[in-house]
């Protein structure tokens, strides 16, 4: 069930019980108890507007399905408390955390010092590769790291070139500020040197996008890539769970939970906080398809 899905049900189903509620209390309730009525109902309104049964998240879109997952289970185990996932990029959730429009900022790669010298602080929830991802009908299936960084700042241009068709090649990437480009620039080598074709805002524009081109190439995160294109592998190495925990897989980044370093969490944010970060979390971590950090 998506998250916008259970937060409506969540919505529906408070204002059916509130509503039933009223009718019988105006139905059995007397001027002696009025008063009392009038303030519980004060005291009611006043826990459901200060968020503290709300966990609001916001940031990286490739940990989409890890922060689903997490927060479907985490509401299922605790009544009464609401999750919510704003799919916005690493660099906006950094953003959001940072002005307070959030709980927790998720990120999918590490602070920058000077994010850090802001009163942010960063913790490892799991480990993800990043994929590198072409067509399905490109026969093309292993590339070296020195391949895809020749291909990403335009000094091979053609396909031929690697055992493919003579077509050019078409760069897809994401939009600066995400944190899955920020990982694949650093480890290529590439950062400010990329040929972008398109520079999308989703990894799962990406994904669409190289399923759709036959020549294109992109990448995306470990955790989000299914068989709507074929992820290469790097140096004969192919992203798994076991390669990119061993290290063998080198195109690989952080999942980061943002918080501020001087602010404390609400009850209920604190209460996921822990969860995430605990052995109960990692088999719904690695259902997810990322490599949880404890």
């Amino acid at each position: 069930m998506k998250l916008r899905s259970i937060l409506g049900i969540t919505i529906c189903s408070a204002m059916v019980l509130s509503m039933a509620a009223c009718g019988e209390e105006a139905q059995t309730s007397t001027a002696d108890n009025g008063a009392a009525d009038t303030s519980a109902a004060a005291d009611n309104s006043a826990s459901a507007s200060d968020g503290s049964n709300t966990v609001a998240t916001d940031g990286s879109t490739s940990m989409e399905k890890v922060i689903g997952a997490l927060g479907e289970k985490f509401m299922n185990d605790n009544s009464g408390i609401t999750f919510t996932y704003n799919p916005t990029g690493s660099g906006s959730g950094i953003t959001a955390v940072s002005e307070g429009r959030c709980d927790i900022g998720l990120s999918s790669r590490a602070l920058k010092d000077e994010e850090k010298e802001k009163g942010l602080t960063e913790t490892l929830l799991a480990l993800d590769g990043i994929c590198v991802i072409v067509n399905n009908d490109n026969p093309v299936s292993d590339l070296s790291l020195g391949d895809i960084s020749k291909i990403y700042t335009g000094e091979i241009t053609n396909w031929n070139e690697l055992g493919g068709e003579d077509s050019e090649i078409v760069l897809i990437g994401r939009e600066a500020g995400s944190g899955t480009r920020d990982g694949f620039e650093s480890i290529t080598g590439t950062t400010d040197s990329c040929k972008y074709r398109q520079e999308l805002t989703s990894t799962g524009d990406v994904i669409t996008t190289v399923s759709q081109n036959p020549n294109a190439i992109g990448y995306a995160s470990l955790a989000s890539v299914s068989d709507t294109v074929k992820a290469v592998t790097v140096d004969g190495v192919a992203a798994s769970e076991e390669t990119v925990k061993d290290g063998t897989y080198v195109i690989q980044r952080p999942f980061m939970l943002i918080t501020k370093s001087d602010a404390k969490l609400t009850d209920a944010a604190q209460k996921f906080f822990d969860y995430a970060l605990s052995s109960d979390a990692n088999e719904v971590i690695s259902g997810a398809g990322a490599i949880p950090a404890n």
